[in-house]
């Protein structure tokens, strides 16, 4: 039997080998940008982890910020200086009570530098945005650890 006889024969062995490569290609690229943005969001995950802790606050568990805070932030990083951001950032300053209850505190100083640390990982192009209405807070040592 001749080469060429041998490869005419089994023309589609090789065309399924050529296809099978170009697939295996695609989802190694796919699977490589996954990973590489799975690596940058627990590397962000672990900054803002270790903030915490240097903060005096218990280290919160990565996982579970890296997936909700992803690579870019997520909901905290979209319009952080807002009108609706701001206000219902404030709202989470109070007092934690309902409706008529719900008062103005002074907030804890080291809880809000936590909240601007996120700003600071995530988005630090927006952090600056926020910066003087985070400046212009009466904070200090509220909360005992």
């Amino acid at each position: 039997m001749s080469p060429t006889r041998f490869a005419s024969e089994h023309r589609w062995l090789y065309l399924g080998a050529i296809l099978l490569l170009v697939v295996l290609a695609v989802v190694g690229v796919i699977q490589y940008q996954s990973v590489k943005a799975t690596d940058e969001a627990a590397e962000k995950a672990g900054r803002l982890a270790d903030a915490a802790e240097a903060a005096g606050y218990r280290r919160p568990d990565t996982g579970t910020i890296s997936r909700s805070l992803g690579t870019d932030g997520g909901a905290v990083c979209e319009d952080p200086a807002g009108a609706l951001k701001s206000a219902l950032w404030k709202v989470n300053l109070s007092n934690g009570a309902g409706f008529v209850g719900q008062r103005p505190v002074i907030a804890d100083s080291q809880a809000v530098r936590a909240e601007a640390k996120v700003l600071e990982i995530y988005c630090p192009d927006r952090l600056h945005k926020i910066q003087d209405r985070i400046d212009d807070l009466k904070t200090d040592d509220t909360v005992r650890r």
